[in-house]
């Protein structure tokens, strides 16, 4: 049976027993445990009798001490005994070869200088190595030992002293270099992710100002459209009015009235709905553009100016070619091809006439307009689309009554 040392450790002090005493509860402790116990019991009491009662530590037990204290509790002797051939197995158990169980360490190997047993020598990885008496080897090694100190020297000791040292610097140097390269490394991406942040919020803010070219250009008309939508349905509610009138000169009144708006209403030209198209789209644009942009060009990276381009006719050209400076040229030829379009009043044989232009300068005049207004800056054209349009329904209120065969009568 295996004997276990947990199994011979005082539960206070965790070693081997020593001087093992058992209390009347049967637990077995250490005497100088015991004593331990005792004095730290006594500090707890204010009178205190020459042995007061003691608390097991195992089972919580209090138990009366004899009157000559601790020292007159019985021995443990059987747990002594064992205690006693544990000790002396264990040191049986050190001398005892570690790969031939039961083999006494008794040979020392002069060539690999460990002490071997019989069978490493014999039949083990020792076999044909120098040996020497252990005892013979032992006196030697003895005598020699002080040699071994005096190699000890303090020159030995200075030299390993200054190379610590220089290790020492040598890492506080390198941990100081890397500690600098950390906060330059943290400073430029920084400064990198900054840079992004601001490009980020300069394309934001110029998907912004498209959206808001889009709304000038769609609200306007969305709002004209609105209007035509109320005023029909306001005239279908006066429909219902009349319709119920029974009075013939109330009657008249309001179907006079009624026909009027009917017939503005009916008339009332309808705007075009433009097809607008961003550009340049961001996706194309980034993968064009931003692709090989290098980290340390991040600032000088584009951001384009987006504008809401007419996506039908003439004006799904690209007139960026043309600068600012020609805004005042054009302006003059707009103007020219507004006189065309409205026409000229002379005076021939002392009567006034009318001048019409034909199709062809009509159609000329409009696509010309069309392709010259896409240069100007977003908010000039929105307010050109807007005149533009009033203009033209103005002058197509203003003629459609008009009999034009008669402009052309000698």
């Amino acid at each position: 049976m295996d004997i276990r040392e947990e199994d011979l450790t005082c539960s206070v002090c965790y070693s081997l027993f020593s001087d093992p005493r058992v209390l009347p509860c049967s637990h077995t402790f250490c005497l100088k445990c015991l004593f331990s116990l005792v004095n730290t019991t006594n500090a707890l009491y204010i009178w205190r009798p020459v042995y007061p009662p003691l608390k097991c530590p195992n089972c919580r037990t209090v138990v009366e001490l004899p009157t000559l204290g601790v020292q007159a509790l019985p021995t443990n002797v059987s747990l002594r005994a064992v205690i006693e051939k544990y000790q002396q197995n264990s040191k049986l158990k050190a001398r005892m070869c570690p790969e031939h169980p039961r083999e006494p360490l008794n040979v020392y190997c002069v060539q690999d200088r460990e002490v071997i047993c019989g069978l490493c020598l014999t039949v083990g990885q020792h076999q044909g190595h120098t040996i020497d008496h252990l005892q013979s080897t032992f006196d030697r090694e003895k005598l020699n030992f002080p040699l071994l100190l005096e190699q000890l020297s303090e020159d030995r000791w200075a030299q390993v002293s200054e190379l610590r040292e220089e290790l020492d610097r040598e890492k506080a140097r390198c941990e100081s270099a890397l500690e600098q390269d950390r906060l330059e490394v943290d400073e430029y991406f920084y400064t990198v992710e900054m840079t992004l942040v601001k490009k980020r919020q300069a394309y934001i803010d110029a998907l912004d100002k498209a959206l808001t070219e889009v709304s000038l250009s769609y609200n306007p008309l969305i709002h004209r459209v609105k209007e035509l939508q109320e005023e029909q349905v306001d005239l279908v509610s006066l429909a219902e009015s009349v319709r119920k009138e029974d009075s013939p000169l109330a009657f008249l009144q309001k179907v006079h009235t009624f026909r009027e708006r009917v017939y503005d209403y009916t008339v009332a030209s309808l705007p075009r709905a433009p097809k607008l198209s961003v550009t340049p789209q961001a996706g194309d644009y980034l993968r064009r553009r931003w692709s090989t942009v290098a980290l340390g060009e991040l600032g000088e990276a584009p951001v384009p100016e987006l504008s809401a381009r007419c996506t039908d006719g003439l004006l799904a050209q690209d007139w960026s070619f043309l600068g600012p400076q020609m805004v005042l040229p054009l302006l003059m030829l707009l103007l020219v091809m507004s006189v065309c379009w409205l026409g000229v009043t002379h005076f021939s044989q002392g009567s006034r006439k009318l001048v019409v232009p034909t199709c062809d300068q009509f159609t000329w005049a409009y696509a010309l307009a069309q392709m010259f207004l896409q240069i100007w800056y977003t908010h000039i054209l929105s307010m050109l689309r807007m005149f533009w349009q009033q203009l033209t329904d103005f002058f197509t209120d203003l003629a459609s009554p008009l009999d034009l065969s008669l402009l052309f009568t000698n």
